[in-house]
């Protein structure tokens, strides 16, 4: 498995044009959104496209990915091309605050920038991609509140510290955490990562369960297995 290529069961993601590379938070996104009742699905920060195909294989959903790098989109493009699902994946470059549709979705994911106060890196791109500079909380949240359907879902992947800000910030733009799962890297360790779900509905207690990725080191727990079988080939 080199840098620029990273391959699935079912699809390859090229990557050597891409600042951020295949990760365990996107692929634990794009295996843990709930794209059950799908039939539009936009992902915002596409990056190489991996979440979106990743949908694309979970259902029968039209795909759109919104990328703001211009590499990057051209990866994506590609890699949509490439996979089985081409014909259902749309990927566009632009900004997330500059898209103008009439179109509303029912299932928008984005694995976002989260880095607000660490030290940049001197790439471009890789800043982009990591830094909340370009896309804060609250516009993100402000950007899936008004394309989401009035029963959609909006699932993101995030440290565990901020996830009281995000909540927060998602309650003051009108949506609620209705699911939230807690990722430890192992048993004895607290939870880096959370998956959150959010929607319009109104929702008093968000259902929350924890998953704990490897049961020790290098050996992957039953329940990561379960998640991710259809895509890692080595499961």
């Amino acid at each position: 498995m080199s840098n620029s290529q990273f391959t699935f069961k079912q699809f390859c993601i090229k990557q050597e044009h891409c600042a951020m590379k295949v990760g365990t938070d996107g692929c634990l996104l794009g295996a843990w959104a709930d794209f059950s009742e799908s039939k539009k699905v936009l992902d915002i920060g596409s990056g190489s496209g991996l979440i979106a195909i990743m949908a694309a294989q979970r259902c029968k959903a039209n795909i759109i990915g919104i990328e703001i790098d211009s590499d990057a989109t051209l990866q994506a493009k590609e890699n949509a091309k490439l996979s089985p699902w081409s014909n259902r994946i749309d990927i566009i470059n632009c900004d997330i605050k500059d898209y103008i549709t009439e179109e509303k979705f029912d299932t928008i994911v984005s694995n976002p920038p989260f880095f607000s106060d660490s030290l940049k890196c001197s790439q471009k791109e890789r800043n982009l991609a990591r830094h909340d500079d370009s896309l804060a909380c609250n516009e993100l949240m402000e950007c899936a509140a008004r394309l989401l359907t009035e029963d959609g879902k909006f699932s993101v992947v995030i440290p565990n510290d901020l996830l009281q800000k995000w909540c927060d910030e998602a309650l003051y733009k009108g949506l609620s955490a209705t699911r939230i799962t807690y990722v430890h890297t192992l048993p004895h360790k607290p939870a880096k990562r959370v998956l959150i779900e959010f929607s319009k509905k109104s929702c008093l207690k968000a259902k929350t369960n924890e998953l704990i990725l490897e049961d020790t080191p290098g050996k992957y727990s039953a329940d990561t297995i379960n998640l991710l079988r259809d895509f890692y080939l080595k499961l």
